[in-house]
């Protein structure tokens, strides 16, 4: 099954490096393959109303802010 875009929004802390490796191991877990992108641009993410980092967007839907999702609950809305 393929997935559109996932991004994990962040400047590049380890937090936002820990959320991007979260959703690759969620996606490989569930076999699922997707583009995922990691926005680092300030500007960029201020521009989706994000204030607080990281954050995970699923198909252009921002599904998590501020936290470091574990893969099992990436897996949880991945399989919705």
């Amino acid at each position: 099954m393929d997935l559109g875009k996932i991004e994990v929004l962040g400047t590049g802390c380890k937090k936002c490096q820990q959320l991007e490796a979260n959703t690759k191991t969620a996606l490989a877990n569930l076999s699922l393959d997707a583009e995922v992108l990691h926005i680092t641009d300030p500007i960029e993410i201020a521009k989706r109303g994000i204030l607080s980092t990281p954050a995970l967007v699923i198909d252009g839907k921002v599904v998590a802010k501020g936290k470091v999702m574990t893969p099992q609950e990436i897996q949880r809305l991945l399989q919705k």
